[in-house]
């Protein structure tokens, strides 16, 4: 299998890179410190995916951010910043976004293929009961249905392949150090391992889905 992961640096990146090594697969890891691959900037895109060839039978999409030069998630609609909430659109939605644009000629047409995308529960508008985190909700709400109306897309001509949106549970990383709070946390290799079974389950009939690490449909 050749697999290529977006967001390689990261906690969660990295350890699927490691994991996927692991099971025998080819891995390309990209990042931003490692390979100068700005999600959010789309020239970079171009630069750093515009050589790659060939077909990846595993795309995942690991890269994003909770708290973005310094501003923390919003308690409240009176904390609302538009510079802060654009900035969450531009790296949770409009980067994943642009990453598939030009992934998109990368996914084979006559295999199985998975293309995985991290999202988060709280993205999830059935299942927000708590309110607050204002901009990172909604951009991964955005994210979400980018991930739904590609999969409708992606059927048309890719028969064989499937996409999805994953919540990886509250995994120990920098990311979440600060707000993880009383939750249960995994360290990235475990929720490596957890989002990998669930795409080992995955195919053309769970396309535009949202898992979460169990495996189980996430509202949306």
């Amino acid at each position: 299998m050749r697999a290529l992961v977006i967001g390689a640096s990261g906690g969660i990146g990295g350890a699927v890179c490691g994991a996927l090594r692991g099971r025998g697969a080819e891995v390309l890891g990209l990042s931003r410190s490692g390979d100068g691959l700005d999600v959010t900037d789309e020239v970079s895109l171009v630069r750093v995916l515009g050589d790659l060839e060939g077909a990846f039978d595993l795309v995942f999409v690991a890269t994003g951010g909770l708290e973005i030069a310094g501003a923390r998630p919003e308690k409240s609609v009176k904390a609302l910043d538009g510079a802060a909430m654009a900035a969450q659109f531009a790296l949770n939605t409009i980067g994943p976004a642009l990453v598939l644009k030009h992934v998109w000629r990368m996914i084979p047409r006559d295999r199985a293929a998975r293309v995985a995308v991290l999202s988060a529960r709280v993205g999830s508008i059935g299942d927000n009961r708590l309110g607050g985190w204002h901009g990172y909700r909604a951009a991964k709400a955005a994210l979400n249905q980018i991930v739904r109306t590609c999969a409708v897309e992606l059927a048309r001509t890719h028969p064989h392949a499937a996409l999805v949106a994953l919540h990886p549970g509250t995994v120990a990383t920098p990311l979440t150090a600060a707000y993880a709070g009383g939750h249960p946390t995994v360290t990235p290799d475990v929720a490596a391992g957890n989002l990998l079974r669930v795409l080992d389950g995955v195919g053309p009939a769970q396309s535009g889905q949202f898992f979460d690490w169990k495996g189980e449909v996430v509202p949306w």
